[in-house]
């Protein structure tokens, strides 16, 4: 009796195949095959079968690992990098709405957007939560690249770009949300902007549609001292709080930032199942301080790693993120435990599609998961004498190191250069 051997559209041989899957499986030699944009076989190329591949990648000497997920950007502010350095957030936050009012329009999102896009593929991250003015146009300007963006609607009452009330927007936002299944991952995320940009009626109206049509939330919240006293004094409670005391906490909603909270406030993030996006970088830069990561993992949080925008972190690169969260909680803890290597690179993949309620779909390289991750050359000068994996990607590992990135089964990025975007 025959069997013919089986066919794939694409396969990933000889890589060092880091799944992420609950029991943590690894490949030393591994084989990864793609068909119809998921992973139909993942294990050791060792006892594979003869089979048939219209495309073959090797990934000799090479880590295998599932895309990155960036869970807290503003991606068109890329062109913005730069224009306020070395200030604080409310310095920062009044030059950047400021040159926002010059010259933000859909083309100009569209145009920032794209290159952010280029940018983000390019170091490995596939996926990115992003709240950001004309929001249909980030997703437009990154689909060529193949960048899964989640995003929807912003609210805010401060002057933006958007001519639209309050009212116009929740209104628009229900009829975009009535077109999806409730709870569908491709549904827009509502966006209320923070705790002290909007009244409390209006961020209970966006609970409520979120309730209504059970979507995504994302904001902003306690990412600085002065947020903290300022929000107190306007609503009489904590940023935390009032999110909770609105109806916006729960497992849908990412709360970015999380920086000046309590054990009150960590209690209620991690009763609600609220995820957190935690960005370094960006609180570090603006001086804002350095959220408590490993109290909110401790607690249950699903913690995911952002970059925040361009504009205040400089950069969108989550390889630097993952660096930067194995390294500095250890040193204010003085906990050398504390986040290790691994967990790094599961806050960056595993976290961040839990917490954007797309780990059905990615975050893991398992069979019948979209086929979404990044080849990592580990055959570099500065890979050299690195017996662990996890320590030479958490605390080695590059931008330049992504060899290539495929997302749902398409290559992207074969050899560092883009594959069809021209």
């Amino acid at each position: 009796m025959s069997h013919e051997a089986p066919e794939f559209d694409l396969v990933i041989r000889h890589g060092h195949v880091l799944t992420m899957n609950a029991g943590n499986a690894t490949f030393d030699d591994g084989f990864l095959g793609v068909r119809d944009g998921r992973i139909a076989v993942v294990g050791p190329d060792a006892g594979q079968p003869p089979y048939k591949a219209a495309r073959e990648i090797d990934a000799t000497g090479c880590a295998v690992l599932p895309g990155m997920v960036n869970a807290h950007s503003h991606l068109a502010m890329a062109q913005f990098r730069g224009i306020a350095d070395d200030v604080t957030l409310d310095e920062f936050v009044s030059r950047l709405t400021t040159e926002e009012a010059k010259v933000l329009t859909r083309d100009t999102v569209r145009h920032g957007a794209a290159s952010a896009s280029a940018e983000s593929i390019l170091a490995g991250t596939t996926a990115a939560l992003d709240m950001y003015w004309f929001d249909e146009e980030t997703v437009a300007a990154a689909a060529p690249y193949g960048l899964r963006i989640v995003t929807g609607p912003t609210f805010a009452n401060f002057a933006n770009p958007d001519p639209r009330s309050f009212e116009e927007i929740l209104q628009d936002a229900e009829a975009r949300l009535a077109a999806h299944p409730p709870g569908a991952t491709a549904a827009p995320v509502l966006m209320p902007h923070s705790t002290y940009a909007l009244s409390r009626r209006q961020l209970q109206d966006v609970a409520a549609l979120a309730e209504r049509y059970a979507c995504r939330v994302h904001v902003h919240a306690s990412e600085s001292p002065k947020e903290v006293a300022d929000v107190r004094q306007a609503h009489g409670a904590s940023p935390i709080q009032v999110l909770e005391q609105t109806g916006l906490l729960g497992a849908g909603t990412v709360v970015a930032h999380a920086v000046v909270i309590d054990d009150a406030d960590i209690e209620t993030l991690a009763a609600t199942g609220t995820s957190v996006a935690h960005c370094p970088w960006s609180n570090l830069k603006l001086a804002c301080g350095v959220a408590p990561a490993g109290r909110l993992l401790a607690a249950g949080v699903t913690v995911a790693l952002g970059t925040d925008s361009a504009a205040s972190s400089n950069g969108l690169d989550v390889w630097s993120v993952v660096r930067l969260a194995a390294t500095l909680h250890k040193g204010i803890s003085g906990d050398p435990r504390l986040i290790t290597a691994r967990e790094a690179v599961e806050l960056a993949t595993v976290h961040g599609a839990r917490a954007l309620r797309l780990d059905g779909e990615i975050g893991t390289l398992e069979t019948g998961k979209r086929a979404t991750l990044q080849v990592v050359d580990l055959s570099r000068p500065h890979f050299a004498g690195c017996q662990d994996v996890w320590s030479a990607l958490a605390y080695s590992a590059r931008p330049s190191d992504v060899r290539d990135v495929v997302v749902d089964g398409v290559e992207r990025v074969l050899a560092g250069a883009f594959v069809g975007t021209q």
